[in-house]
């Protein structure tokens, strides 16, 4: 299991006051052991010899303050609200890496449980920041979470039920008690087979009640922009090019000083794809690094690093599994070895080095060979100094170096350090204290206080990080250890003008390009540009030509007409779809015209198809399409778009018809591996049926 601040699972057995700095409870000693017996009980829920007296828990649920704020929701909910459904509770703070692990497990559940289930983000915030409910709404629409999320921010709910480590996820029964709890990841694992068994035994009492939740989700109130939370930027002095990664909208942009757009890599859709600029799939991407030719990408999500061939237009993924990793410090070569969360990389001495988040260290690998491995780091979170492989720490999340050094901003303790890559290197702390020390001080080390730092570039002898959470810029001497605020003025905002007056909201990334310091301005959706020279900021005006930028999920106008086709189901695994196009039977498909179908799931954690476009010109080869899809137990949607064209067989008066087929798609054991789906295109008769174009 992985925790974030607290680790001890024996500690869920103390009394308060051994819980370190996290406020007593305002419950009993009885109440809280009660609950946390409870949540410790956990381990039954593998057991095939599960009776029903497990599920019938005295332990009554504590209900919610009535006054605190909740997001995703038009008003505020009461857990008699939510009599007769399972509700699952996730105890986040949105700064921790594995509360951001849970969120794909937490989607797969409510997908999976859809109008049985109801996820309530109960977020206890670590860090100040955090406690304001909007910077939690904008946390959301980064993680595009869709369930309700109430801001615990004074600890009361987390107090309530005993918990003491993020991620705590605890599930109550249709009838308001506590039947189990787990700290730590793997949450998909864990209840998915407490919820087979225990729908089933509700519904038998009558005491389960279906059908979703009616929610305001956020995103419907959240305009489009045309960079969607940029994580991070990096640049290249000689060719004079930035490298801004557009984050959420799983692509990097490659523009001049001036911000004019002269390639896009990636298609902009969420994937994991390798392939053209055009056609491939990143899943919010973050930092990125350049070399004579190739940009190695940390593809954070997808828990690879791709490398982008600039010359001939193409990605590849060159480390990494896919999957997360589960163990610790398990090096390995290429596409065989797991990663975990890499949000930064950085090519030194002929070695590229990772900031791998989700494990807590840095690794270094071969880009000839590819072989990769712990290079600073046990593993533990905490900041340890010290030699590099028993030196602690705690999510780092950006990288830069003066040629000898690596620093490194390390998020959770809120610090930057450095590790020295000799055989004999150290890691040693420039700024920043712990876990739980954090503030907005400047100074000396002593004295100067970060929060949740996540970017640093070196310029001119001096090291510059983005203070994340407390909206500012900082700039640091490494050989005296003096902090001092550079821009910002600690307030979230998006003016423009002198240092001191700018406002920024969670920089995350920062490059260097000439004299002038570029910053992913995350919150905001910009890049914000501080010339060092006249000390005043300004926001760079970025421009692309319409043919170079695919449209943002967000941006996209469907201009055709949509098909629901009937609900299909399918067997988990591999499977394919078979895809028949069919058109009116005086017509043929228009000589030479490739038909571009491009292809969606609403859950990739149900249903992921392995390229997400096909091309065909269906006058040469009209046979049926077969679509390969990895699907998992559950419930999704799946969608089909395209243009086909057709002409007359006499006349030669020729059509297309541009359909976008939606198909509820169940995936259980039992169906088939094969899906038949029809997509039937049409003459356009008349303008209320058909829009012609």
């Amino acid at each position: 299991m992985r925790y974030c601040g607290f680790k001890i699972p024996l500690i869920l057995l103390l009394p308060p006051e051994g819980r370190g700095n996290i406020p007593k409870p305002k419950s009993t000693f009885k109440t809280f052991v009660s609950l946390m017996a409870v949540v410790v009980s956990i381990t039954f829920f593998g057991s095939s010899a599960m009776a029903a007296r497990e599920f019938e828990s005295t332990a009554r649920a504590p209900d919610f303050p009535a006054h605190l704020e909740w997001l995703n929701t038009d008003k505020p909910i009461s857990l008699e609200a939510l009599k007769g459904k399972m509700v699952l509770l996730d105890f986040w703070t949105f700064c921790c890496i594995n509360c951001m692990h849970v969120i794909p497990d937490l989607k797969k559940l409510e997908a999976k449980y859809a109008g049985d289930l109801v996820v309530i983000g109960v977020h206890s915030a670590k860090f100040t920041n955090e406690k304001d409910t909007e910077a939690i709404r904008q946390a959301i629409l980064r993680y595009e979470i869709e369930h309700p999320v109430v801001n615990d921010h004074n600890f009361e709910i987390w107090q309530s039920y005993g918990v003491n480590s993020w991620p705590t996820l605890v599930l109550i029964s249709p009838n308001g008690h506590v039947i189990g709890g787990h700290a730590g990841e793997g949450a998909f694992t864990v209840f998915d087979p407490i919820l087979q068994k225990a729908i089933p035994y509700f519904e038998s009492r009558k005491e389960l009640r279906h059908g979703p939740l009616k929610l305001a989700l956020e995103k419907q109130k959240a305009p489009a922009h045309f960079l969607s939370f940029p994580g991070k930027i990096s640049a290249d002095e000689k060719t004079s090019r930035l490298f801004i990664t557009d984050s959420n909208h799983h692509r990097i942009l490659i523009a001049d000083a001036a911000g004019h757009v002269s390639q896009v890599i990636g298609s902009a859709q969420q994937g994991v794809s390798d392939g053209s600029f055009e056609t491939a799939g990143f899943n919010r991407p973050q930092g990125t690094f350049y070399d004579n030719g190739f940009l190695y990408i940390a593809d954070t999500e997808n828990h690879l690093i791709r490398r982008a061939d600039l010359a001939k237009k193409t990605v590849e993924t060159v480390l990494g599994t896919g999957r997360q990793a589960q163990a610790y410090n398990r090096p390995g070569k290429g596409r065989d070895v797991d990663l975990s969360s890499p949000w930064d990389v950085l090519l030194l001495n002929g070695s590229l080095y990772i900031a791998m988040a989700g494990s807590h260290q840095l690794w270094q690998a071969d880009p000839v060979t590819w072989e990769a491995k712990p290079f600073a780091g046990s593993g533990r979170e905490a900041r340890i100094d010290g030699l590099r492989a028993d030196a602690a720490l705690a999510q780092p999340s950006g990288l830069a170096t003066n040629g000898t050094l690596i620093f490194f901003a390390d998020s959770e303790t809120s610090s930057v350090r450095s590790a020295d890559p000799t055989p004999s290197g150290r890691v040693e702390t420039l700024a920043g204290h712990d876990l739980f020390d954090y503030g907005d001080k400047d100074g000396s080390w002593e004295k100067a206080r970060l929060q949740h730092s996540l970017g640093v570039a070196w310029h001119d002898g001096k090291l510059y990080t983005a203070d994340t959470y407390n909206s500012k810029i900082k700039v640091i001497d490494p050989v005296n250890k003096v902090t001092t605020t550079l821009a910002g003025t600690g307030k979230r905002g998006t003016q423009d003008g002198t240092f001191s007056t700018a406002g920024f909201n969670e920089p995350g990334g920062l490059a260097f390009l000439g004299e002038k310091l570029y910053v992913a301005d995350t919150n905001n959706h910009q890049v914000r540009v501080l010339d060092l020279k006249t000390k005043t900021v300004s926001t760079l005006a970025l421009e692309a030509p319409e043919k170079l930028l695919a449209e943002p999920p967000a941006a996209k106008k469907f201009r055709g007409r949509t098909v629901e086709a009937p609900p299909a189901a399918a067997a988990p695994g591999n499977i394919a779809l078979k895809i028949s196009v069919q058109i009116p039977e005086e017509d043929k498909f228009t000589a030479g015209a490739e038909t571009t179908l491009k292809f969606h799931a609403e859950n990739p954690a149900i249903a992921r198809f392995e390229e997400e476009t096909s091309v065909r010109d269906f006058s040469k080869d009209a046979s049926p399409l077969t679509v390969p899809l990895t699907t998992t137990p559950g419930k999704t949607r799946l969608q089909i778009e395209t243009v086909i064209y057709h002409c007359t067989k006499k006349t030669a008066r020729c059509y297309f018809d541009s359909i976008r087929l939606e198909i509820p798609l169940e995936v259980k054991a039992g169906g088939p591996a094969r899906v038949p789906l029809t997509l039937t295109a049409v003459r356009p008769q008349t303008k209320e049926k058909f829009k012609l174009f």
